[in-house]
């Protein structure tokens, strides 16, 4: 069915990326499309394991985890990889925790010094000099 295969330009469409993108994923082994002379086309496994690429990305795992991640699919043994996926989402979610606080940390300095400058700005303005 022609739905079933999309090329190049389409799989890049598809998902907001660029055939860079598609290019480099290739020749890092992530995806794996049909080739056709010099044409490639992607199928419904292409398309799953684009969506998890991404997906790993948004997560903020790196393309070797995620590379590690699409290779349990391929094992038979669930119970080590239920438990290698666990053991990446802990590491994550440990790094993402540390970062979010750092961003909190760092918005409420922002907020505070917005505020002292606010301030500042007011009383120059009142008495006509900046202090």
């Amino acid at each position: 069915m022609p739905g079933d295969r999309l090329n190049l330009k389409e799989m890049c469409a598809k998902f907001d990326v660029t055939t860079r993108t598609l290019r480099y994923y290739e020749y890092i082994e992530l995806i794996f499309p049909e080739k056709e002379g010099r044409t490639r086309y992607y199928g419904p496994t292409e398309f799953a394991r684009m969506e998890l690429i991404l997906r790993g990305k948004r997560w903020g795992f790196s393309l070797e985890e995620i590379r590690q991640w699409l290779e349990m699919y391929d094992k038979e043994n669930q119970q080590n990889q239920l438990e290698t996926l666990m053991d990446m989402v802990d590491r994550q979610l440990i790094e993402m925790e540390a970062r979010y606080k750092q961003v909190a940390e760092t918005l409420e300095e922002l907020r505070e010094l917005k505020m002292r400058t606010t301030e500042r700005l007011a009383n120059a303005r009142i008495t006509g000099k900046a202090s």
